[in-house]
């Protein structure tokens, strides 16, 4: 699957079927349904979800806690368009 398909597949009802986790979590974002992208990846523990997880508490304006999860994540936090950064993610893990 691509991120244009992926894209595309926000516009179900559905998650398309064998998505992992991670990207179950971003294609709930997508949907603009934050609180279950946060339940999924709440309990994870891989840097991957470390850096979904900080990328949701960006969205969602709590800068600090975005913060502490691209530590976690080992990575800096961006200074991109939230959009592009959920396009950058889903890309990696595509």
């Amino acid at each position: 699957m691509t991120v244009e398909e992926f894209q595309k597949s926000l516009a179900g009802i559905q998650v398309p079927p064998s998505l992992s986790p991670s990207l179950e979590a971003l294609w709930y974002d997508g949907k603009g349904d934050w609180e279950t992208a946060h339940t999924i990846i709440q309990d994870m523990n891989d840097k991957t979800a470390a850096r979904i997880h900080a990328y949701l508490h960006r969205k969602e304006g709590d800068i600090a806690n975005a913060g502490y999860w691209y530590r976690r994540a080992g990575q800096e936090m961006p200074d991109l368009p939230l959009a592009d950064e959920w396009k950058q993610i889903a890309g990696e893990l595509l």
